[in-house]
Protein backbone atom coordinates (compact mmCIF):
# COMPACT_ATOMS: atom_id res chain seq x y z
CA UNK A 1 0.00 0.00 0.00
CA UNK A 2 0.99 3.35 -1.27
CA UNK A 3 0.70 6.30 1.20
CA UNK A 4 0.95 9.70 0.41
CA UNK A 5 0.89 13.38 1.45
CA UNK A 6 -0.37 15.83 -1.11
CA UNK A 7 -1.31 19.53 -1.04
CA UNK A 8 -4.71 20.33 -3.30
CA UNK A 9 -6.48 23.32 -3.49
CA UNK A 10 -4.75 25.45 -0.57
CA UNK A 11 -4.88 22.57 1.53
CA UNK A 12 -2.92 19.47 3.20
CA UNK A 13 -3.70 16.17 3.29
CA UNK A 14 -3.06 12.34 3.12
CA UNK A 15 -4.36 9.60 1.33
CA UNK A 16 -3.51 6.06 -0.37
CA UNK A 17 -3.08 5.79 -3.89
CA UNK A 18 -4.70 3.60 -5.75
CA UNK A 19 -3.50 3.46 -9.42
CA UNK A 20 -3.70 7.06 -10.75
CA UNK A 21 -6.23 7.96 -7.81
CA UNK A 22 -5.52 9.20 -4.16
CA UNK A 23 -8.07 7.72 -1.41
CA UNK A 24 -8.34 10.85 0.66
CA UNK A 25 -7.96 10.03 4.85
CA UNK A 26 -9.36 12.01 7.42
CA UNK A 27 -6.28 12.62 9.98
CA UNK A 28 -2.57 11.87 9.65
CA UNK A 29 -0.55 8.76 8.11
CA UNK A 30 1.89 8.51 11.18
CA UNK A 31 -1.39 8.97 13.70
CA UNK A 32 -5.31 7.78 13.63
CA UNK A 33 -6.97 8.20 10.39
CA UNK A 34 -9.84 6.69 8.13
CA UNK A 35 -11.31 7.10 4.85
CA UNK A 36 -12.88 10.41 4.19
CA UNK A 37 -14.80 8.64 1.10
CA UNK A 38 -13.07 11.32 -1.12
CA UNK A 39 -11.26 10.95 -3.80
CA UNK A 40 -8.54 12.80 -5.84
CA UNK A 41 -7.07 12.36 -9.17
CA UNK A 42 -3.23 11.78 -8.96
CA UNK A 43 -2.03 14.24 -11.46
CA UNK A 44 -4.21 16.66 -9.73
CA UNK A 45 -2.25 17.30 -6.25
CA UNK A 46 0.90 18.27 -5.77
CA UNK A 47 2.87 15.34 -3.90
CA UNK A 48 4.76 16.35 -0.93
CA UNK A 49 6.99 14.50 1.16
CA UNK A 50 5.36 11.90 3.25
CA UNK A 51 6.21 12.27 6.51
CA UNK A 52 6.66 15.14 8.92
CA UNK A 53 9.55 14.27 11.60
CA UNK A 54 10.61 15.46 14.75
CA UNK A 55 14.44 14.37 13.14
CA UNK A 56 16.00 12.82 10.31
CA UNK A 57 18.85 10.41 11.42
CA UNK A 58 21.56 9.55 9.00
CA UNK A 59 23.87 6.01 8.82
CA UNK A 60 26.99 6.81 7.53
CA UNK A 61 29.15 4.13 5.54
CA UNK A 62 26.95 1.75 5.70
CA UNK A 63 28.08 -0.22 2.50
CA UNK A 64 31.28 -0.97 2.78
CA UNK A 65 32.10 -0.02 -0.97
CA UNK A 66 31.57 3.27 -0.47
CA UNK A 67 33.35 3.70 2.80
CA UNK A 68 36.29 2.87 0.94
CA UNK A 69 35.87 4.92 -2.08
CA UNK A 70 36.54 7.97 0.56
CA UNK A 71 39.89 6.08 2.02
CA UNK A 72 37.57 5.04 5.14
CA UNK A 73 37.50 1.77 6.88
CA UNK A 74 33.51 0.55 6.79
CA UNK A 75 33.04 0.57 10.78
CA UNK A 76 32.32 -2.99 12.63
CA UNK A 77 30.82 -3.08 15.64
CA UNK A 78 28.51 0.01 15.66
CA UNK A 79 26.23 1.77 12.99
CA UNK A 80 27.72 5.36 12.45
CA UNK A 81 25.00 7.93 13.03
CA UNK A 82 24.49 11.66 12.08
CA UNK A 83 21.26 14.06 12.78
CA UNK A 84 20.26 15.93 9.48
CA UNK A 85 17.75 19.09 10.39
CA UNK A 86 13.84 18.52 9.55
CA UNK A 87 14.20 21.73 7.86
CA UNK A 88 16.18 20.04 5.22
CA UNK A 89 13.26 18.02 3.69
CA UNK A 90 11.66 18.76 0.33
CA UNK A 91 9.55 16.80 -1.65
CA UNK A 92 9.60 15.09 -5.06
CA UNK A 93 9.95 18.27 -7.64
CA UNK A 94 11.66 20.56 -5.44
CA UNK A 95 14.68 21.63 -6.85
CA UNK A 96 17.91 21.11 -4.69
CA UNK A 97 20.11 24.23 -3.78
CA UNK A 98 23.94 24.33 -4.32
CA UNK A 99 25.03 26.58 -1.63
CA UNK A 100 27.78 29.09 -2.83
CA UNK A 101 30.02 28.37 0.29
CA UNK A 102 30.55 24.63 -1.46
CA UNK A 103 32.44 23.80 -4.34
CA UNK A 104 30.82 19.90 -4.39
CA UNK A 105 27.42 18.96 -2.78
CA UNK A 106 27.17 15.06 -3.78
CA UNK A 107 23.87 13.03 -4.78
CA UNK A 108 23.25 9.96 -1.97
CA UNK A 109 20.54 7.35 -2.79
CA UNK A 110 19.16 5.46 0.39
CA UNK A 111 16.61 3.43 1.65
CA UNK A 112 14.18 5.59 3.86
CA UNK A 113 12.59 3.75 6.98
CA UNK A 114 9.75 5.66 8.31
CA UNK A 115 8.44 5.35 12.20
CA UNK A 116 5.21 4.52 12.71
CA UNK A 117 5.04 3.81 16.61
CA UNK A 118 6.97 5.32 19.30
CA UNK A 119 9.99 3.15 20.31
CA UNK A 120 12.72 3.50 23.11
CA UNK A 121 14.87 0.57 24.42
CA UNK A 122 13.44 -2.72 22.41
CA UNK A 123 13.28 -6.06 24.44
CA UNK A 124 14.78 -8.54 22.43
CA UNK A 125 10.99 -10.07 22.10
CA UNK A 126 10.49 -7.29 19.91
CA UNK A 127 10.55 -6.83 16.23
CA UNK A 128 11.89 -3.33 15.19
CA UNK A 129 10.45 -3.57 11.77
CA UNK A 130 7.29 -4.22 13.81
CA UNK A 131 6.85 -0.04 14.53
CA UNK A 132 7.99 0.91 11.02
CA UNK A 133 4.90 2.29 9.22
CA UNK A 134 6.93 1.70 5.46
CA UNK A 135 9.64 2.84 3.17
CA UNK A 136 10.57 5.20 1.19
CA UNK A 137 13.30 6.98 -0.89
CA UNK A 138 15.95 9.74 0.37
CA UNK A 139 19.06 11.42 -1.56
CA UNK A 140 20.95 12.37 1.51
CA UNK A 141 22.43 15.34 -0.38
CA UNK A 142 26.04 16.59 0.99
CA UNK A 143 28.48 18.89 0.85
CA UNK A 144 31.24 17.14 0.87
CA UNK A 145 34.07 19.76 0.80
CA UNK A 146 32.34 20.86 3.92
CA UNK A 147 32.11 17.49 5.75
CA UNK A 148 35.33 16.91 4.89
CA UNK A 149 36.88 20.58 6.34
CA UNK A 150 34.49 20.26 9.21
CA UNK A 151 35.52 16.70 10.43
CA UNK A 152 32.01 16.38 11.38
CA UNK A 153 28.44 16.16 9.36
CA UNK A 154 26.54 18.78 10.85
CA UNK A 155 27.02 21.73 7.94
CA UNK A 156 27.72 19.42 5.05
CA UNK A 157 24.56 17.41 5.48
CA UNK A 158 22.13 20.24 6.83
CA UNK A 159 21.67 22.31 4.36
CA UNK A 160 18.06 23.66 3.33
CA UNK A 161 17.02 21.26 0.53
CA UNK A 162 19.31 18.65 1.33
CA UNK A 163 17.34 16.04 2.34
CA UNK A 164 14.47 15.10 -0.41
CA UNK A 165 12.43 12.47 0.44
CA UNK A 166 9.55 10.47 -1.44
CA UNK A 167 7.68 9.62 -3.38
CA UNK A 168 5.48 7.81 -0.81
CA UNK A 169 5.95 5.38 1.67
CA UNK A 170 5.26 1.65 0.35
CA UNK A 171 3.86 -0.58 3.45
CA UNK A 172 4.54 -3.79 2.14
CA UNK A 173 8.54 -4.01 1.42
CA UNK A 174 10.73 -6.43 2.82
CA UNK A 175 13.64 -4.39 3.26
CA UNK A 176 16.55 -6.84 3.82
CA UNK A 177 17.00 -7.21 -0.46
CA UNK A 178 16.08 -4.47 -2.71
CA UNK A 179 17.90 -2.67 -5.24
CA UNK A 180 18.78 1.07 -4.64
CA UNK A 181 19.83 3.17 -7.71
CA UNK A 182 20.72 6.79 -8.03
CA UNK A 183 20.43 8.23 -11.55
CA UNK A 184 21.81 11.76 -13.09
CA UNK A 185 20.48 12.95 -16.20
CA UNK A 186 19.02 9.39 -16.83
CA UNK A 187 22.56 7.65 -15.93
CA UNK A 188 23.34 5.13 -13.19
CA UNK A 189 26.02 6.33 -10.62
CA UNK A 190 24.90 4.50 -7.78
CA UNK A 191 23.61 0.52 -7.87
CA UNK A 192 23.52 -1.80 -4.73
CA UNK A 193 21.42 -3.88 -3.03
CA UNK A 194 19.84 -3.24 0.76
CA UNK A 195 21.23 -6.81 1.20
CA UNK A 196 24.71 -5.70 1.07
CA UNK A 197 24.51 -2.85 3.82
CA UNK A 198 27.04 -3.84 6.74
CA UNK A 199 24.32 -3.22 9.86
CA UNK A 200 20.30 -4.43 8.33
CA UNK A 201 17.55 -2.47 8.48
CA UNK A 202 16.25 -4.61 12.16
CA UNK A 203 19.49 -3.48 13.34
CA UNK A 204 19.74 0.45 12.58
CA UNK A 205 16.18 0.22 14.71
CA UNK A 206 17.21 -1.70 17.60
CA UNK A 207 20.36 0.21 17.74
CA UNK A 208 18.98 4.22 17.74
CA UNK A 209 15.79 2.74 20.34
CA UNK A 210 18.49 2.46 22.64
CA UNK A 211 19.76 5.69 22.11
CA UNK A 212 16.62 8.21 21.48
CA UNK A 213 13.24 8.05 21.39
CA UNK A 214 12.06 7.17 17.90
CA UNK A 215 8.91 8.74 17.19
CA UNK A 216 5.96 8.49 14.67
CA UNK A 217 7.13 10.03 11.31
CA UNK A 218 10.78 9.77 12.12
CA UNK A 219 12.82 8.88 9.04
CA UNK A 220 16.20 7.33 8.87
CA UNK A 221 18.36 7.05 5.50
CA UNK A 222 19.93 3.99 5.89
CA UNK A 223 23.48 4.84 4.08
CA UNK A 224 24.28 4.90 0.30
CA UNK A 225 26.17 2.52 -1.79
CA UNK A 226 29.60 3.54 -3.46
CA UNK A 227 29.53 5.99 -6.61
CA UNK A 228 28.19 9.45 -5.05
CA UNK A 229 29.20 11.63 -7.18
CA UNK A 230 28.91 15.73 -7.57
CA UNK A 231 25.58 17.85 -8.99
CA UNK A 232 25.74 20.71 -11.26
CA UNK A 233 23.02 23.49 -11.94
CA UNK A 234 20.58 22.17 -14.47
CA UNK A 235 21.36 18.43 -13.64
CA UNK A 236 18.35 15.88 -12.66
CA UNK A 237 19.18 13.19 -9.90
CA UNK A 238 16.95 10.35 -9.22
CA UNK A 239 16.43 8.08 -6.65
CA UNK A 240 15.30 4.77 -7.09
CA UNK A 241 14.59 2.00 -4.70
CA UNK A 242 12.75 -1.28 -6.12
CA UNK A 243 9.65 -1.68 -4.99
CA UNK A 244 8.84 1.74 -3.98
CA UNK A 245 9.07 3.94 -7.15
CA UNK A 246 11.42 7.28 -7.76
CA UNK A 247 12.05 9.92 -6.40
CA UNK A 248 13.12 12.91 -8.94
CA UNK A 249 14.74 16.96 -7.99
CA UNK A 250 16.06 19.04 -10.26
CA UNK A 251 19.35 20.81 -9.10
CA UNK A 252 19.79 24.73 -9.15
CA UNK A 253 22.36 27.05 -7.63
CA UNK A 254 21.64 29.54 -4.87
CA UNK A 255 20.33 32.99 -5.93
CA UNK A 256 22.63 35.95 -5.51
CA UNK A 257 21.16 37.95 -2.37
CA UNK A 258 19.82 40.90 -3.75
CA UNK A 259 20.80 44.23 -1.63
Amino acid sequence: MKLCRFHHQGETGCGRIEGNQIKVYRGELTGAREPSGKTLPLDAVQILFPSVPSKIIGIGRNYAAHAREFGNAPPEEEPMIFLKPPSAAISPGDAIVLPAVSNRVDHEAELGVIIGRSTRNLSEEDDPLGFVLGYTCVNDVSARDLQKKDGQFTRGKGFDTFCPFGPWIETELDPANVMVTGRVNGQVRQQARTSDMIFSVRHLIRFLAGIMTLLPGDLIATGTPAGVGPLVPGDVVEVEVEGVGILRNPVRAQQAKRG
